[in-house]
């Protein structure tokens, strides 16, 4: 190592440039080893002089260039063991904290709007209830995690995206696109988002306030401790609006906690998130029904650890709580229905590297129970009564326990990355005893610069306990529905060069027994079902950083446009008058977005969405009564702006969504809101 990129300190050492290969020098080290590392989005959007920004990190290399390389030595989950950006066999899009500083939203739900692979349907304003999907699935069929902990609700996918933390304690966002069952378990169908929370290695604390139309506003604080090994973050948020829309009014708290402690034999962290919401729910679930409301509420504990040295064990235990309180018609009792599910899960991960590769051997018990005034299976014994009402029972309950075996192999070679690996699963509600889901990934790197990636993998799905049961004047469950499988094929490409950054990916899902609520005429009511189903398309995009090409003293920073692009082919010949899910997905999305500092300490961000999607919605009269009539949903697009002017010690910002007041709908009849203009301010107070 050229002994100019070395600085001594106080019995600590400092490197520009590193590897975090295993073979990597610092890797052997026993001393303390402090490494400055800037991500792409950061060093795109950081004054490299001015150094300025609340955000700001205490080390700038000598060239961006420098810096786009240590994005490699990022770990990303796509694997059973630890394996940086440059090993992953699969393509992963991370969303970094620059990208989220930039972006005009106020949620993570709003945030992965702009991921061009994933499709968001909002019902409420600020990400209060919403559907994710990837590649043309429907929202049960994704697992969404919270710092690698699976936050999945068997109840129903409607309430996996909340989310207890706001969007100021997001680290970075990871997407994981196809199947990944033999990572997560069963309900990676069709992908899986991993939310990474802030825990840093100083001694900060922040707060937040903001406000806008509607009645909007709302605060946050954090806190953030670390000393020596241990990290400790604390955060809280509030935020309440009048609704954009009639009776889209909503209350929100957030609280969540982060811990981690490392030594030289092991390291290990935990977290505790809550999160409540109280909101209107106007045609959410039925347009002939606007003053629908819903208040849910959402506890999650988790640990884990991992050993250092030859073998690697990796315990986990977390358990999970919800709580959903729906009325069909607010302040009533009508519709009305309560719910309550546990989730609780023990992993044991093993992992350990040898000549042939990194091999990791796994189990996960993972059990599901509900009680419920509506779903399930009616009790032998006597009630449950719902906590904090005066006079309201759980009379139904279900359970079901899920046992997964994992294995796992990974050869890293100089040029290649192969993964093999395998599911074997067992589910108490399975009809199946034991299940086999394989699958294998493969990457070459033919020259610097080039990744290539192919992979078949295969998933399941179990219902969803509203799938088998749910039962209203508009919906009726079905207890006899199937697990969904999935056999995916996926082949992708990724080039980087000074200054531009591309991918090409392409993929084919074989849908077999898949869930979807059909209607079979016009006059019917909502059936959840299984039917055959392939997905299948293609997506690309680039992003080019001005600063490195020009010079870090160019006012422009990034530039990124992407398109996706869908297509259904279904197997069976059964007629379908109308889907409300897996048959509606976005034939087309395009995304671009620009990022720039103005002038001075004045930075700006404008980006665009445009997007077309299939199907249709049954159109309702001001009565709020069924025409009878089918509508096609209409392509439309949004454009958002963001303003900030941001000094070492705070930040002021301005925002308008939807800038020019586009009318359009995401699901049903459910309006989304025109152009909303907010503001705020984020201050650092140590």
């Amino acid at each position: 190592m050229n002994n100019r990129n070395v600085m001594v300190q106080k019995e600590s050492l400092r490197w520009r440039r590193f590897s975090h290969a295993s073979y990597a020098v610092f890797c052997s080290l026993h001393r303390e080893v402090t490494i400055g590392v800037l991500g792409v989005a950061m060093l795109s959007s950081v004054d490299a002089k001015a150094n300025n920004s609340i955000d700001s990190l205490a080390v700038v290399s000598d060239s961006v260039a420098e810096q786009m390389e240590q994005l490699d030595a990022l770990e990303v989950t796509a694997s059973r063991v630890p394996m940086t950006s440059q090993e992953a066999v699969r393509l992963v899009s991370v969303l970094d904290r620059a990208d989220i500083a930039a972006a005009a939203v106020h949620s993570i739900n709003d945030l992965l709007d702009y991921a061009c692979g994933v499709d968001v349907r909002q019902r409420g304003d600020m990400g209060v209830q919403t559907d994710i999907s990837i590649r043309g699935g429907t929202f049960d069929q994704i697992t969404l995690l919270l710092n690698g902990v699976n936050i999945s609700s068997p109840q129903t996918g409607h309430l996996s995206a909340d989310f207890p933390v706001s969007m100021q304690e997001v680290e970075r966002v990871e997407i994981l696109e196809g199947p990944a069952a033999r990572l997560f378990g069963t309900s990676a169908f069709s992908g899986a988002i991993n939310i990474v929370t802030r825990c840093d290695d100083s001694t900060s604390g922040n707060v937040g306030v903001y406000g806008g139309q509607y009645g909007y506003g709302g605060a946050e604080a954090s806190v953030n401790y670390a000393k020596k090994g241990l990290r400790q973050h604390l955060s809280g948020a509030y935020s309440r609006s009048d609704g954009a829309t009639e009776n889209s009014d909503f209350a929100q708290w957030k609280a969540f906690y982060q811990g981690a402690y490392e030594n030289e034999a092991a390291k290990t962290d935990w977290q505790c998130g809550f999160s409540q919401q109280s909101f209107g729910a106007n045609t959410f679930y039925s347009a002939a029904y606007p003053d629908q409301w819903e208040s849910t509420r959402r506890l999650i504990v988790s640990a884990r650890a991992e050993s250092k040295g030859r073998l690697h064990l990796a315990p986990s235990v977390s358990w999970m709580r919800n709580w959903d309180h729906f009325q069909l018609i607010k302040d009533t009792h009508t519709g009305e229905n309560f719910h309550r599910t546990d989730v609780y899960s023990i992993n044991l991960n093993a992992w350990t590297k040898w000549q042939l590769g990194k091999t990791s051997l796994g189990a996960e018990i993972r059990n599901e129970g509900l009680l419920s005034s509506s779903l399930g299976r009616p009790m032998t014994n006597d009630s449950v009564k719902v906590w904090g009402e005066s006079d309201a029972w759980y009379y139904r309950r279900d359970n079901r326990t899920n046992i997964a075996y994992y294995l796992e192999h990974d050869i890293l070679l100089r040029r290649w990355t192969i993964s093999l690996g395998a599911l074997l699963n067992n589910n108490t509600a399975n009809e199946e005893s034991l299940a086999f889901y394989p699958g294998i990934d493969i990457c070459y790197r033919p020259a610097e610069g080039w990744k290539l990636f192919a992979s078949w993998n295969k998933a399941l799905r179990m219902p969803t306990f509203t799938d088998l049961y749910y039962k209203s004047p508009t919906n009726e469950g079905n207890v006899g529905l199937k697990a969904e499988e999935t056999s995916s094929f996926n082949l992708g490409a990724k080039w980087r060069r000074k200054g531009l950054r591309a991918e090409v990916s392409a993929f084919y899902l074989r849908g077999t027994d898949m869930i979807d609520w059909v209607m079979y005429s016009a006059d019917d009511i909502y059936h959840s079902a299984n039917f055959e189903l392939d997905n299948m398309g293609a997506e690309a995009s680039a992003t080019f950083f001005f600063r490195e090409h020009f010079s870090p003293e160019c006012y422009l920073n990034t530039f990124r446009v992407s398109y996706a692009y869908i297509t259904q082919d279904r197997k069976d010949d059964e007629l379908i008058y109308k889907s409300n899910y897996a048959l509606e997905y976005l034939r087309h999305k395009f995304v671009a977005r620009l990022d720039s500092k103005i002038f001075k300490k004045l930075n700006g961000s404008v980006a665009y969405r445009w997007q077309e999607r299939e199907g249709g919605y049954i159109l309702y009269d001001a009565e709020h009564k069924s025409t009878g009539k089918l509508v096609d949903y209409e392509p439309y697009g949004i454009f958002d702006l963001r303003l900030s002017w941001d000094d070492k010690r705070f930040s002021v910002y301005g925002e308008a969504n939807n800038l020019f007041d586009q009318e359009y709908y995401d699901l049903g009849n459910v309006p989304q809101p025109g152009l909303w203009l907010k503001m705020g301010i984020n201050v650092k107070i140590f």
